[in-house]
């Protein structure tokens, strides 16, 4: 978008970062700022992906979306927001895709230490069956037929993270089902693994 004399889009980033709602800087967008990824600029105006919200300084938002980030960039809509130049780590979409895999694993991790989620095929069928599931998490890289068989077609279902990754967090070689109980933490997941869905290169399948 080319700013006219009487209407700066820059100038609509000035408004406080607050209520639920922010603006795109690339498509003009308001949506809720779970679907956004926040950027600010760190020493010498390099560009930080502020993927916890919390850095100091005027945030820029963008909506959570390959294209879009990949537009944000060709177009030169940092600079706009930034009201000058803007150096992009030529890694950006890595890093951002790194830094939500890394939350997500990090939530799984809370939730297991707080007792709110098992992972493996038994365990996590009897949480299933016992009403105490909220969040469906299951391996990327897992078979469909598997995760299918598994079922939890009422849940909301994601899948962030391989097999080894999921692993990880619990304690063993590779977990492909995992279950987690309804609360804050079951939401923090599937918020960063929708965000980590719309802007990874290859988007991971959903576990039904």
């Amino acid at each position: 978008m080319t700013a006219t004399p009487d209407h700066d889009p820059a100038d609509e980033e000035e408004a406080p970062e607050t209520g639920p709602l922010r603006r795109c800087i690339a498509t003009r967008e308001v949506g809720p700022k779970e679907r956004m990824i926040r950027f600010v600029l760190g020493p010498e105006r390099v560009l930080v992906p502020d993927l916890a919200g919390k850095l100091p300084g005027r945030g820029m938002w963008l909506s959570a979306r390959g294209d879009v980030l990949e537009g944000a960039v060709s177009r030169g809509a940092f600079n706009r927001a930034a009201r000058g130049p803007v150096t992009l780590p030529s890694d950006l979409r890595a890093r951002i895709e790194d830094g939500l895999r890394a939350r997500i694993r990090d939530l799984l991790g809370l939730a297991r230490r707080a007792g709110q989620a098992v992972s493996g095929w038994q365990a996590a069928r009897e949480w299933l069956q016992a009403g105490r599931a909220g969040l469906l998490v299951q391996a990327s890289d897992g078979s469909p037929a598997e995760r299918e068989r598994f079922g939890g077609r009422h849940l909301p279902a994601v899948s962030p993270l391989t097999a080894a990754e999921l692993g990880v967090v619990f304690g063993r070689d590779h977990a492909v089902h995992v279950v987690v109980a309804p609360g804050r933490l079951a939401e923090a997941i599937r918020v960063e693994a929708e965000r980590l869905a719309g802007i990874a290169v290859t988007r991971p399948e959903r576990g039904i």
